[in-house]
């Protein structure tokens, strides 16, 4: 086991640290990981494809392991829908096995690149959270490594105070060895897919909640520049039968995203051209194209994974944000007090000159983990451009915008927030949640093997 000092980024590059990165191939090399650690007195924090927004998977001074290389599906059933995945394999790797089957992942992130791993660890949500709920519902079973050295296997009800705590946990409890989840049958490669124009970010949360239980997805995009348009994309998967050319658009040839612009310009240079756009003005012009290009309410059908993989359709995207990157902040708020919040929060960065480049929103049901970042309401991400001038007014902003969503009985995503404090953590989390966590992080890791950045932001 040969460390490899290296210096990791979040995925909006905002963030930096240098860290002794070990690459662990079978669970014995966890262990030894772990024995490492102890020995040197240093701690460990695992990372994926570190697709996330903060310091989730950043360790500053202590162990990294990167798991991506624990990227093998161990089995596959395409009769049932079973699925055993080591934890470094990812949304991509997993949709291209089971699509030509006839299934899909019952849950995915906007992007596909992420790990199983990191989406357990994060319970990551996708646009159809208010009906499916969290990647966690979906997952049958896990085998983990304990900074203990024990081996545990866990399921709803077996260990259930562990696999509900571990699933949210922020890789903190534990290292997922194998993952066990349930795919879902479909019956073509294709979505039904509604779009139409809101007037209003209040036009907006009253459609994602009426038009929500029609539908399979939903999701909407805001302008947070010229505040208030934005548009609603409504998908439902098709029935048997509905799609002629099912065994066509089921392959995978089908559903890769294309690699050029209208057959021409290659996509990887894309972000380029879109570096100058990514300020207030550029981007403000483009939200307002964008919107008058949607004001016809129209349905197409389109492909899983251009509906869903938005994120993959540009190529390092992230890089047009400039040597400062980005961070995004998610906020998710109960349905009677979103709209008061979000207007107030959209007024307050536009006042400061701050004004979020990207919003998304979407609608949520609560579940039962124990870090769960759901709740009955929406959540609205907020893209915000990082640079050298407005880092320290863009920190305050943040700050101002916890307390308005912790005054309006809101939660926060740990696969995004990067500015959350332990006191932000402690309110909304609440101490019975807290005491319940910490007891299981003393049962478990003992030594304190475990730690990331962010641990140490939000419970240090």
């Amino acid at each position: 086991m040969n460390p490899t000092f290296t210096t990791l980024e979040n995925f909006g590059h905002s963030l930096r640290a240098q860290s002794f990165v070990i690459q662990p191939r079978v669970a014995e090399d966890i262990l030894a990981a772990f024995q490492l650690a102890k020995k040197e007195g240093l701690t460990i924090t695992a990372r994926g494809a570190g697709r996330s927004y903060n310091d989730a998977a950043m360790n500053g001074g202590g162990i990294v392991l990167d798991l991506s290389g624990m990227n093998g599906i161990l089995e596959w059933e395409s009769a049932t829908g079973r699925v055993v995945c080591e934890p470094g394999v990812t949304l991509q790797q997993l949709w291209q096995r089971v699509l030509p089957d006839g299934w899909w992942p019952p849950v995915v992130s906007g992007t596909m690149t992420t790990t199983l791993g990191g989406c357990l660890g994060a319970n990551i949500h996708g646009k159809n959270n208010f009906r499916m709920g969290p990647i966690g519902e979906h997952v049958t079973e896990f085998t983990a490594v304990l900074p203990t050295g024990a081996q545990v296997t866990c399921t709803p009800k077996k260990n259930a105070d562990l696999f509900y705590a571990m699933i949210s946990g922020l890789g903190m409890l534990g290292i997922f060895t194998s993952i066990t989840l349930q795919m879902k049958r479909i019956h073509s490669g294709l979505l039904e897919v509604l779009a139409l124009p809101t007037r209003t970010l209040a036009e907006q949360l009253q459609v994602l909640e009426a038009d929500a239980p029609k539908y399979d997805y939903i999701v909407g995009w805001l302008d947070c520049i010229n505040v208030g348009h934005g548009q609603i994309h409504a998908a439902n998967y098709l029935h048997e039968g509905e799609d002629p050319e099912a065994q066509k658009t089921i392959t995978l040839a089908y559903q890769n995203l294309p690699d050029r612009l209208f057959g021409v310009m290659p996509k990887s240079l894309l972000h380029y051209f879109m570096t100058p756009f990514t300020n207030t003005l550029g981007w403000g012009a483009v939200n307002l194209a964008k919107y008058a290009a949607s004001l016809r309410t129209h349905t197409s059908r389109q492909s899983h994974a251009a509906f869903h993989f938005l994120l993959d359709y540009v190529p390092n995207w992230e890089l047009a944000y400039g040597r400062g990157g980005l961070i995004q902040y998610q906020s998710f708020l109960p349905k009677e007090t979103a709209r008061q919040a979000w207007d107030e929060m959209l007024a307050l960065a536009k006042q400061r000159g701050l004004p979020s480049l990207l919003g998304v929103t979407k609608r949520h049901r609560p579940d039962r983990f124990l870090l769960t970042h759901a709740l009955d309401g929406f959540s609205l991400a907020m893209d915000f451009k990082v640079t050298d001038g407005n880092r320290a007014r863009l920190y305050q902003l943040t700050q101002d915008f916890d307390r308005i969503v912790l005054a309006a009985g809101g939660r926060f995503y740990f696969a995004k927030n990067s500015e959350t404090t332990a006191e932000t953590a402690r309110a909304f989390y609440g101490e019975e949640t807290l005491k319940k966590y910490k007891k299981l992080k003393k049962r478990c890791d003992p030594n304190g093997l475990l730690e990331s950045d962010l641990y140490r932001r939000i419970f240090g």
